[in-house]
């Protein structure tokens, strides 16, 4: 298998329990968009505890910081994201940008509460920003950036994957593995939409 440094970048994240959730141009790719993206984009909890988690992550990457602002908590909380780029032999190259807050898009404790959560092919675990999260994510960029164009008419809110004795719903890889060939199947709890 050739290796993936996106894999390597959420697994060491996953590792460290780091509360973060794939967002931008690699979530949409997950999502079965055909989209490009050299960089790694990261929502997080701007708390002390999980930003210890992410430096320590960080640090097994061997993430330099190639940018300003600077790594520092208030940054974070100001809607500034911050820039790394990893050294990591299974990582050397990839960019990873962090940030906590964007604008139209709700706090991270409701993104994570949405989160849509996958497994792929090599069991790396990744918790991604819900779909219609995503969408009003991108929706703050420039249209050519954004990969799916329309929002769906009736979107179901996404909830956290039940616990495994629980029933929970699973989709159908489809043609998603098309896009994404390290997609293996992803799961998410479905809450009717109040009428």
């Amino acid at each position: 298998m050739i290796p993936n440094p996106i894999l390597k970048v959420l697994s060491s994240m996953r590792e460290h329990r780091v509360l973060c959730l794939l967002m931008g141009g690699q979530a949409c790719v997950f999502y079965g968009a055909a989209e490009f993206s050299r960089d790694t984009d990261l929502a997080v909890l701007a708390e002390d505890g999980n930003l210890t988690r992410l430096q320590a992550a960080l640090d097994e990457l061997q993430a330099e910081l190639i940018a300003v602002p600077d790594f520092d908590p208030a940054h974070l909380h100001k809607g500034h994201a911050i820039h790394f780029r990893c050294h990591h032999p299974e990582a050397t190259g990839m960019r990873v940008d962090v940030m906590s807050k964007m604008r139209g898009v709700d706090p991270f404790p409701d993104l994570w509460e949405r989160r849509t959560t996958l497994e792929t092919q090599d069991g790396t675990v990744c918790d991604l920003l819900s779909l219609p999260d995503l969408v009003l994510a991108k929706k703050t960029q420039p249209a050519y950036n954004i990969p799916a164009a329309s929002t769906p008419k009736a979107t179901p809110a996404i909830s956290p994957p039940a616990p495994a004795s629980s029933s929970r719903n699973s989709l159908p890889a489809t043609s998603r593995e098309q896009h994404a060939p390290c997609f293996l199947k992803i799961t998410m709890s479905l809450k009717r939409a109040k009428a």
